[in-house]
């Protein structure tokens, strides 16, 4: 796959329901950060953000284990060759 190639790749159903989950604690990880800005003491919350970093890690390992980095600029490690440009680019699933 090269850079220049726009066209639709079909990935298989656990690569979709990986990001999608990847979104879904990324979304609750930002709401529960931004909320304890404002409630720093609130212990609960902070146990909920710790779990919730816990399951992204699991779910980000698994993603890139099935299908490559998914974070560029050193934020993922590669295999050799660099996997970077063989994994779909977002506007192409």
């Amino acid at each position: 796959m090269s850079l220049n190639e726009n066209k639709k790749l079909k990935m298989d159903d656990n690569y979709y329901k990986c990001l999608r989950h990847l979104q879904e604690i990324d979304f609750v990880l930002l709401e529960l950060s931004l909320y304890l800005d404002t409630h720093p003491n609130d212990q609960n919350a902070l146990a909920q953000l710790n779990q919730y970093h816990q399951i992204r890690q699991r779910v980000y390992r698994e993603y890139e284990s099935c299908y490559g980095p998914l974070y560029q600029f050193g934020r993922s490690s590669s295999k050799y060759p660099w996997e970077w440009i063989e994994t779909p680019w977002p506007w192409q699933v």
